[in-house]
């Protein structure tokens, strides 16, 4: 029995468009990973990193394999693929249990405001002018003794109260706005891990299918 060319040449076109996909998730990932104000916050972006890592390798791996119909490396791209789904479902299901526990980490990491870095600082006071809120879970007492001019309240509905005995601040905290903004990232990476971990099915199936014929291709020549 002859290898199935077209089986060949999509598994090998699978793993081009494989390539690219762990080129995306890595770079969103170490994107995450390194923001500022986020960065070490979210979980099982270390995960999802090496994942990303292995499946560049893994699409090399497998274009290479199809293209030579080396059945040593399409089991070792089968066996590499099986391995990262697992990683992936792993990553996920961290990183659906993150989303209901990030203000309790908020709460954890972020509090006081004050001891936090330049950068998260100047993040929150530009949250605070445009959600017309003060503080992250807690109101105004989240700065301290100090509040910032971000939380001074201007021509606003919103309820204000008398902080420094001259400047009326937000008494809103800003936790929703904050959280919405770390939800979307964590959404943003499971989505694109779920989109992985779909196509890797379909290269699981393409690379034993190949691998399978090339076994029986062999088999007939001997």
């Amino acid at each position: 029995m002859a290898v199935n060319k077209c089986i060949k040449y999509l598994l090998f076109i699978f793993n081009l468009l494989f390539w690219m996909s762990g080129c995306v998730i890595l770079g969103v990932s170490i994107y995450l990973k390194v923001n500022p104000v986020f960065g070490g916050l979210l979980p099982g972006l270390n995960l999802l990193i090496a994942v990303g890592t292995i499946i560049t390798v893994l699409g090399f791996l497998g274009c290479f394999g199809a293209i030579r119909e080396s059945r040593v490396m399409l089991m070792m791209f089968f066996v590499g693929l099986l391995l990262v789904f697992i990683l992936l479902v792993i990553s996920g299901i961290l990183g659906a249990v993150g989303v209901k526990k990030i203000e309790e980490w908020l709460t954890e990491k972020l509090l006081p405001l004050r001891n936090q870095s330049s950068v998260f600082q100047t993040f929150m006071q530009t949250v605070e002018k445009q959600g017309k809120c003060c503080g992250l879970i807690n109101g105004p007492s989240d700065w301290g003794s100090t509040v910032p001019a971000s939380c001074y309240c201007h021509g606003t509905t919103q309820e204000c109260k008398l902080a420094d005995g001259r400047h009326e601040v937000y008494l809103r905290p800003c936790i929703k706005l904050v959280t919405s903004v770390m939800v979307k990232g964590t959404f943003i990476t499971l989505g694109i891990a779920f989109g992985i971990a779909v196509l890797m099915i379909f290269g699981m199936a393409f690379a034993m299918t190949l691998y399978c014929q090339i076994g029986e291709t062999y088999d007939t020549l001997t």
